[in-house]
């Protein structure tokens, strides 16, 4: 077998698709170590990382984070799409929308250094849905969390979650999973989706 000491290491920072949340980080820098890729730094959607030319170049990195259910991201556009759906999971899952202080579309603004035009344009371009729909499907992603751990009442929630209103919030609960927040909190019904899944 040929020394790999002879080939150059090569320093790449790579931005990744898909990696959201500290969960995907260990699991991903584990990828990474078993495939002899030395990661010197990882965060949500981007790492830097080094290998040896012998033992990996970029079209097996791409292929290796694909089977992962990742993806190697190489436009600006698309990284920007990436970041947009890491601040708004950050906003809504971790931040529980800072209770409403900061509307969603600032705190976009302020994240990205975009125009929300811009960031909202751009999500439209690369994914399938628009961005406030994206919003929408994580604000009811993290009230079915909110609803079973039963910290919190109906209308905190709805304030928690930028909601003008209960009735506002439990209608829109119902036209996205068919349950009413009364039967899925009594039924303690547990659907929550991946956040990586949810369109």
């Amino acid at each position: 077998m040929e020394n790999t000491e002879k080939h150059p290491l090569i320093e790449k920072q790579i931005y990744i698709r898909n990696m959201i949340g500290s969960c995907c980080v260990r699991y991903l820098k584990s990828v990474f170590e078993k495939n002899n890729i030395h990661v010197l730094a990882i965060s949500p959607g981007e790492a830097l990382i080094a290998y040896h030319t012998l033992e990996m170049n970029e079209r097996q990195l791409a292929a290796l984070l694909d089977q992962e259910g990742f993806g190697l991201i190489l436009s600006r556009e698309k990284r920007i799409v990436e970041q947009t759906k890491r601040t708004v999971i950050e906003l809504i899952h971790e931040l529980n929308n800072l209770n409403s202080i900061v509307q969603k579309s600032d705190y976009l603004v302020e994240k990205l250094g975009l125009s929300y035009q811009q960031i909202s344009k751009l999500f439209s371009k690369h994914e399938p849905i628009t961005l406030e729909r994206f919003i929408i499907l994580n604000k009811i992603e993290r009230v079915k969390e909110l609803l079973l751990s039963d910290d919190f009442t109906l209308s905190e929630i709805a304030y928690m979650m930028d909601y003008s209103s209960v009735q506002y919030l439990s209608n829109q609960f119902k036209k996205e999973t068919g349950y009413s927040v009364s039967d899925y909190k009594k039924e303690e019904l547990n659907l929550k989706k991946n956040l990586d899944e949810l369109y």
